[in-house]
């Protein structure tokens, strides 16, 4: 998707009403699919992969890391996923530690083909990555975030803490 694709998906996704889950969010279909994700990037990268998943009081649903012994270049790589419409992020090492993609490889922490493997599972699992620079970008939709961030970004509004 176009970052103005997945910008509007963003947009029609908030409900000022529900910050930390959707009105029709289905905890039990969540659960399975992620669990899918888990067991399809432990194929993928033919290693366990730990996971953190239903997690309370924020519009994350969960994470699930590829052990860096796994990866190419022996970078952990992290996918965190939304509680609202099967939105993904994916991460050399941990959110924050770079921005994006891009930098952990021309750095020289994250193969492609280690992120082409992630990509192509989340895509063939029905979720929709959504790039961390537009995540990091600022917030601009109905819901207020103020009060759990000084700066709202769409990443407080999809998976940061909502309590």
């Amino acid at each position: 998707m176009s970052e103005t694709e997945l910008l509007a998906l963003m947009r029609e996704l908030d409900d000022p009403e529900r910050l930390e889950r959707p009105l029709h969010y289905d905890r039990a279909a969540t659960g399975l699919a992620f669990s899918g994700l888990v067991r399809r990037l432990e194929a993928d990268f033919g290693a366990l992969c730990e996971s953190d998943q239903d997690t309370q009081d924020s519009s994350e649903y969960g994470r699930v890391h590829a052990p860096a012994e796994a990866t190419v270049f022996g970078t952990r790589i992290v996918v965190c996923v939304s509680k609202f419409g099967s939105l993904a992020e994916v991460c050399a090492d941990n959110p924050g530690a770079f921005l994006g993609t891009d930098e952990p490889r021309e750095e020289g922490a994250l193969a492609p083909v280690d992120l082409a493997t992630v990509e192509r599972a989340l895509a063939e699992l029905g979720y929709v990555s959504v790039p961390e620079e537009l995540l990091e970008s600022d917030y601009e939709g109905p819901s207020a975030l103020e009060h759990f961030a000084r700066r709202p970004t769409w990443w407080t509004r999809f998976f940061g803490t909502v309590w």
